[in-house]
């Protein structure tokens, strides 16, 4: 697993072989993650990386929130509960010497507390497939204004999602298993 494009190219990630089931992690494909960037980059979207905020909750390894930070998103909030991601993010937060431009969040995506900074342009939602923990996660990410208004919010599963009224569904991309859902504020 690698960074694709922009100021970290070519870095290569901690690895977690092929995921780690028990932890729940499922690293985006390097071709799945640069087809979503292309898309969020020059696609029907316009530009909706750089100088954005970024939000990656169920974060993983990061690398969804660091392929934004190294197309020149402004700044990345990672949110996992798990000791394992915790550890390959702030491992490779260190790889891209973006410590000052990152910060870890040791919480359950399902039950974000009230946002106490600036809200987020682009939201990565990566939950355990299947699961419906997305449903949770982002209502919650509502509840607790961690959106702008213009938020674009990338929500990616195998089974189909169920938005909240907050939210519209604007398109839907299928990668194998893997489906990519864009959605903005209602």
């Amino acid at each position: 697993m690698r960074i694709i494009a922009g100021e970290f190219r070519g870095l290569a990630l901690a690895s977690v072989g092929k995921g780690d089931a028990g932890a729940h992690l499922r690293p985006t494909t390097d071709r799945v993650r640069e087809s979503l960037f292309s898309v969020l980059t020059a696609g029907k979207y316009g530009d909706a990386v750089t100088e954005a905020r970024v939000l990656d909750l169920f974060a993983g390894t990061g690398a969804l929130g660091l392929e934004a930070l190294s197309r020149g998103a402004e700044c990345v909030t990672f949110v996992d509960d798990g000791r394992k991601a915790q550890e390959l993010i702030a491992e490779n937060i260190r790889k891209c010497r973006a410590e000052t431009r990152c910060t870890l969040m040791r919480a359950d995506a399902t039950r974000l507390p009230a946002n106490p900074s600036a809200p987020y342009d682009l939201v990565f939602l990566d939950p355990p497939y299947a699961k419906g923990l997305g449903e949770v996660a982002i209502a919650a990410a509502l509840a607790g204004n961690w959106l702008t208004p213009r938020a674009l919010v990338v929500w990616e599963d195998s089974a189909p999602i169920t938005p909240p009224d907050a939210l519209t569904l604007l398109d839907t991309r299928k990668y194998g298993d893997t489906k990519i859902n864009f959605l903005e504020p209602a």
